[in-house]
């Protein structure tokens, strides 16, 4: 998933590029989860925030990645948002840590 967020206001086919899933599954989880809750512009166009953008982000390791049915992931959010939040921010980052590894990896590889 990609974190380069520097727009205010992102559509719903960007945010389903940048996190490489389909918007029909965007539209179904904001139908499933309270907590997605996208403006709409005059033209009635959903518009995500980067804090929609991080909500979906946890929706998705709860649910793709941990293997959560729904109604868990919502409950679960529901119940210990901060935990859930600290958990998915500390998988991120030992995610990125070991891009580094393997880039690093890499990198002595083609030295030798």
């Amino acid at each position: 998933m990609e974190d380069n967020l520097s727009k205010k206001f992102y559509r719903i086919g960007d945010v389903a590029e940048i996190l490489n899933i389909p918007t029909s599954t965007l539209r179904y989880w904001e139908k499933e989860f309270t907590v997605i809750k996208p403006k709409r512009n005059a033209k009635n166009i959903r518009v995500y925030t980067v804090k929609d953008i991080e909500t979906i982000k946890m929706i998705y390791y709860l649910v793709k990645e941990k293997g959560l049915k729904l109604d868990a992931a919502q409950a679960m959010i529901k119940r210990n948002r901060d935990g859930v939040s600290k958990q998915f921010e500390v998988v991120e980052r030992l995610k990125a840590i070991r891009e580094q590894l393997v880039q690093l990896n890499i990198a002595l590889d083609s030295i030798e």
